[in-house]
């Protein structure tokens, strides 16, 4: 899936320039003390509209959302930021978003949402990654450990979700990363039980993931798997191949974990070989294993029992990329939670399949369903 290049968005049209002459050119030659001048009279008398009237803005859907300031992540994440936002994200000198982020790396509070005739909507952020003792210093960046304590990455990342006796129903969401458009439309239109994955080749990962988190969305970080059809269709340079010794298989699964923190697990990227792969598949459980990880994949390593915590997805829901279908494939899923007491799917981030698992997990509660993540329907948890 994330080797299907988003297509690029087009770039804003640059400020038109000032027109010469008009009122300007009439000015006194003091031009800009009568411009100072004009200022305080246009905002005197605004205040006295807004006094008289009311904020014209009143009863509009207003968001305070907290933009954190990764410390690891690269620049590219701010694409998708509005210019506000942008300046926020790195305006106070520790590093916080307009000093909505606390200075101890901590999240710092609510993203809140207000809309008009309602109560606030309160959407609470995960903690900050990486968490102590979670993680330590590896070749190529912090790689996951489980701590002294005995706690995991899996539990310490996973959304928190309490089950109450409704059947469950899960979605991932994956390609995420690549197309700052689209990867900001899950993370913002998308519910916050919605699990996200992120391609680890992303630009600016670590600052994605921050985002994510500070949505409420629990995080995975996908690894690219030799596919049947290799090498037509290769997934990157640091694909895990079916037939290497399993300390290359670790050596590039390494590479992958250190790109970011913040995930409680990893899912598969392709991997029709891979997964057939008895050598593979057991060097990649032992370091997950070893590492304190979940592995959700797509359904294609549903028959694979690995000893870790782990979940297959039984349906991908824009399999077909048509409006009609993924609702079916949606109310299967439900059918599905109905019959087994919870259920899994997936989906890549194209535009309509966020429009539709939008409008869809709106009304699921409405129909007797408890909305999850996806670590909430692992097996071995």
């Amino acid at each position: 899936m994330f080797s299907k290049k988003f297509s690029t968005q087009p770039a804003l049209p640059a400020a038109a320039g000032r027109e010469r002459g008009g009122l300007l050119s009439d000015f006194p030659a003091n031009r800009h003390t009568a411009l100072a001048g004009a200022a305080l009279l246009f905002t005197a008398a605004a205040v006295g509209l807004l006094a008289a009237t009311g904020d014209p803005h009143d009863g509009a859907p207003v968001v305070r959302a907290r933009i954190l300031a990764s410390p690891n992540g690269a620049a590219g994440w701010r694409d998708a930021l509005s210019p506000d936002e942008a300046a926020a994200s790195s305006a106070a000198p520790d590093g916080s978003a307009d000093g909505l982020t606390a200075g101890d790396g901590s999240s710092g509070g609510e993203a809140v949402i207000l809309m008009p005739g309602s109560e606030q909507a309160h959407v609470q952020p995960l903690p900050q990654a990486p968490i102590a003792g979670l993680s330590a210093p590896g070749p190529g960046g912090l790689l996951p450990i489980i701590a002294p304590d005995g706690r995991t990455s899996w539990k310490s990342y996973a959304r928190p979700f309490v089950d109450n006796g409704r059947p469950k129903v899960a979605l991932v969401i994956g390609g995420l990363g690549l197309n700052a458009k689209a990867t900001r439309d899950a993370i913002d239109r998308l519910p916050p039980e919605i699990t996200l994955s992120f391609v680890p080749y992303s630009d600016g990962l670590q600052g994605w993931i921050d985002l994510a988190r500070a949505s409420g969305h629990e995080v995975l970080l996908e690894a690219p798997m030799e596919p049947l059809d290799f090498p037509d269709n290769d997934p990157g340079p640091y694909t895990l191949m079916a037939n290497d010794p399993p300390a290359e298989t670790v050596r590039r699964l390494e590479w992958i974990m250190a790109r970011a923190t913040g995930y409680f697990g990893l899912t598969n990227y392709l991997g029709g070989r891979f997964v057939q792969s008895d050598k593979g598949m057991n060097a990649f459980a032992q370091a997950l294993r070893q590492r304190g990880l979940a592995f959700i994949d797509d359904g294609s390593a549903a028959k694979r029992a690995s000893g870790i915590p782990r979940a297959s997805a039984g349906h991908i829901v824009d399999d077909q990329l048509d409006s009609d279908s993924i609702d079916r494939q949606l109310l299967t899923l439900e059918a599905q939670a109905l019959q087994n007491g919870s259920a899994l799917g997936s989906g890549f981030a194209y535009p309509l399949t966020i429009a539709q698992v939008q409008r869809w997990a709106a009304s699921v509660g409405q129909r007797g369903y408890a909305l999850a993540p996806a670590s909430a329907v692992m097996t071995g948890r």
